[in-house]
């Protein structure tokens, strides 16, 4: 554990919450903390109104900025470090471990790969994420250009995205093109959560066997959509969860009665290649991860 440096969380007031009470809007806008914890914070002179410390009783107007700093917290122990895959002027490109959460969120603040990227490089924007205990290759713009030319890209399907994960069982299949549609399900702790549905979105992931081990099989999964969790619902939806996950049972659903969430680790999954076009020079570029060991084929060399 490690203490961070506090974080100012800020909203500005909407026109749908003009005349409700500040005290009630923060209990409701911040679910994660009681009403009481809110009159604490406010009571501590920690939640301030266009500037100027706020009792709660205020009625808010249309436009007005909240602002509650946040003291300084003990953030959980991950894996601080990260590998460089590439870097120029445009983009950076690198390796996360598994276990180091991508963004801020969740109790993380300084504990995180944008942290420690930025940390190093200055300022970057991350062009994706990954989940926690996801590995691999994360890609960050270095300016404002690459940043829209990379958004751009993403969602016109231009970058290929090919992952690793060690999935139960032994398909009969060799490859397979998994279209489950993805959507929000009823889930214990979170109120909804994505899952397989038939109301949900289209998906697609095509699935390559790697290498068949005792009851595992190691696959190369390409998405070409990019849906909340989408590789962990595709393969339990073929029947086929990854091995130690969690959340995801065969079928593509969570695991009755689970009140694990989705950043909760034990399976292995891993962002192993990035082809693009190079935001600025327009050349092919392609961009790789080694997998870690237990996601290595046989005929793989080590690092």
């Amino acid at each position: 554990m490690a203490m961070n440096r506090g974080f100012a969380y800020r909203a500005q007031i909407g026109a749908a919450d003009a005349g409700r009470g500040l005290a009630a809007w923060l209990a409701a806008t911040y679910t994660h903390s009681s009403p009481a914890a809110w009159t604490a914070r406010l009571a501590a002179a920690d939640v301030t109104l266009d500037g100027a410390a706020a009792t709660g009783a205020e009625t808010l107007r249309a436009g007005q900025v909240v602002v509650w700093q946040r003291p300084p917290w003990d953030e959980p122990d991950v894996p601080l470090h990260f590998d460089v895959v590439h870097d120029d002027a445009d983009l950076i490109a690198v390796a996360k471990p598994g276990g180091l959460p991508t963004m801020p969120a969740g109790g993380f603040l300084d504990h995180t790969l944008l942290a420690l990227v930025r940390a190093r490089f200055g300022e970057a924007h991350p062009a994706h994420r990954l989940g926690r205990a996801t590995s691999g290759l994360v890609l960050f713009a270095r300016t404002r250009a690459a940043a829209a030319a990379l958004a751009q890209a993403w969602r016109g399907d231009h970058v290929i995205k090919i992952y690793r994960a060690l999935a139960s069982g032994t398909p009969s299949w060799t490859s397979r093109d998994i279209t489950t549609p993805i959507g929000p399900v009823p889930h214990a702790a979170l109120g909804t959560l994505y899952a397989a549905s038939t109301a949900g979105r289209a998906a697609h992931s095509a699935v390559s066997v790697r290498e068949r081990r005792d009851g595992a099989t190691l696959c190369d999964v390409r998405i070409t959509s990019g849906r909340p969790h989408q590789i962990r619902i595709h393969l339990a939806a073929a029947g086929h969860p990854l091995v130690g996950d969690p959340l995801y049972a065969a079928g593509g659903l969570p695991r009755d009665g689970t009140r694990v969430l989705p950043g909760d680790g034990g399976y292995l999954l891993h962002a192993h290649t990035l082809e693009l076009t190079h935001p600025r020079h327009g050349t092919a570029l392609r961009l790789v991860a080694p997998p870690p060991a237990a996601l290595r084929a046989g005929d793989e060399p080590a690092g």
